[in-house]
């Protein structure tokens, strides 16, 4: 979502730190890039106003302008207010009672029947036993799908005959929980296509009969400044706690991420970064200021890769590459890890310095490289795998023919392999880590 702002912005303050020194009309006018920047990102006109305003007031200081590396200064204030942008209110969950009671509400399509089995399972990787209530008797498919959800989980769902009344079902599910020793219950409330009355009459009556620990506010990202008018409606006639901005991956300008805690006061607590159940991370506003200005994401990456990543698997891969035995097998296993961390742009764009490489490895992906590299090693025999060296020109041939690819490709492949398990023995002795990249440029 972010790409656009992101190349922008590390392209303007980019100019700056290649000058060392810099002027008062250097800042100035790297200001006005930033502000043209988010403001075709679309981000709210005042947030914009007030955030260049604080930048530059901090930028064209003393101590910043007479720093030999005045640009890294430069940036590293952008990244601290930035990171102040998004750091409205409190993140983290209140879970009171017994049990705690989640309220997600938001408009159709917003993707909270989703964003509630995403935030069951957060909840069972922290231990916990969650239940899913299905509260919205005038859409049967989004029950159906929440039932779905639940089941692919193995997470319990509460669900009412039809003409259950939204109270009915959400008492119900309450005392479901209690039976059955959950202490966390998530309350997928209806939605409606816009705000209204109705919308509103209905969850103030549903909050204030099973009162919640925290209301959720639900919210698209992909729909731009109109999101930001959804939250405040939602937030001027409930006591919303909390913001999951989902379709992050989406390809929208990114504005109403940056703008909408600024302007409604609601901090934004879980994006949602996929349309799978595990797509789903705690906002940290100094990690998503990081990506945004190419310096990387270190944390949540470390995070991603020990949830994909078997402990035994990682101390294996490091003795046989101390022992330069890792074989085309292991480059396979560890393209298969990587591809479960999430898209590949997405991983690259954590790792500092790589930003500019994310969007081309995305699009490699997207043309299908990955996959005609796991096809080339995918027609290899077993030995082959394990000894690359006895691949001579007649089984290459058979290998290109037999993965719809061609001669020049396996030999590229062979080649890049060759190269990574160099780099890879190198920085394994180092006591480093390189990520290895199964494709390259041709």
């Amino acid at each position: 979502m972010f790409d656009v702002l992101s190349d922008r912005l590390r392209d303007v303050l980019g100019k700056l730190t290649g000058r060392g020194r810099v002027s008062e009309a250097d800042v100035d006018l790297a200001m006005r890039e930033v502000r043209l920047a988010l403001l075709e990102a679309d981000v709210n006109y005042k947030v914009v106003k007030d955030f260049v305003a604080r930048v530059r007031e901090r930028a064209i200081g003393a101590e910043v302008l007479e720093n030999l590396n005045a640009g890294q200064q430069v940036i590293k204030i952008v990244h601290e207010e930035l990171t102040a942008l998004l750091s409205v209110g409190e993140r983290g969950l209140r879970l009171q009672g017994s049990p705690s009671v989640i309220a997600l509400v938001g408009l159709q399509g917003s993707g909270k029947t989703t964003s509630a089995a995403k935030l069951a399972r957060h909840f069972v990787k922290q231990g916990r036993q969650p239940l899913l209530v299905a509260a919205d008797p005038y859409r049967p498919a989004a029950v159906d799908q929440l039932v779905a959800l639940g089941r692919s989980l193995d997470i319990p769902v509460h669900r009412a005959p039809a003409g259950t009344s939204v109270l009915d079902i959400a008492k119900g599910g309450l005392a479901e929980a209690r039976r059955s020793g959950r202490d966390v219950v998530i309350v997928d409330t209806a939605g409606r296509l816009q705000v209204d009355q109705v919308l509103m009459e209905e969850i103030r009556g549903l909050a204030a009969a099973i009162k919640p620990a925290e209301t959720l506010l639900v919210v698209d990202a992909m729909v731009g400044q109109e999101a930001v008018s959804v939250a405040q409606a939602f937030h001027a006639a409930l006591p919303v706690s909390g913001l999951v901005l989902t379709k992050i991956d989406g390809d929208a300008r990114g504005g109403a991420a940056l703008s909408i805690s600024a302007v409604t006061g609601v901090p934004v607590k879980f994006l949602g970064t996929g349309e799978k159940t595990d797509a789903l991370e705690p906002f940290h506003p100094d990690r998503l200021a990081g990506r945004i200005l190419g310096m990387g994401d270190v944390l949540t990456l470390v995070e991603r890769a020990q949830e994909t990543f078997d402990q035994k698997q990682a101390e294996q891969l490091a003795t046989k590459l101390r022992k330069n035995a890792f074989t085309l097998e292991d480059f396979l296993e560890q393209m298969q890890q990587i591809k479960k961390m999430g898209p590949l742009g997405d991983v690259l764009g954590m790792i500092p310095g790589m930003g500019g490489m994310a969007k081309d490895a995305q699009k490699a992906v997207e043309g299908g490289e990955l996959s005609r590299v796991e096809a080339i090693i995918r027609s290899m025999t077993a030995d082959e795998r394990r000894d690359p060296h006895v691949l001579n020109g007649s089984r290459r041939r058979r290998i290109a023919r037999g993965s719809g690819t061609t001669l020049p490709d396996v030999n590229r492949v062979l080649k890049q392999f060759q190269e990574m398990r160099k780099l890879m023995r190198q920085m394994a002795g180092g006591g480093r880590r390189l990520p290895g990249l199964p494709f390259g440029r041709r």
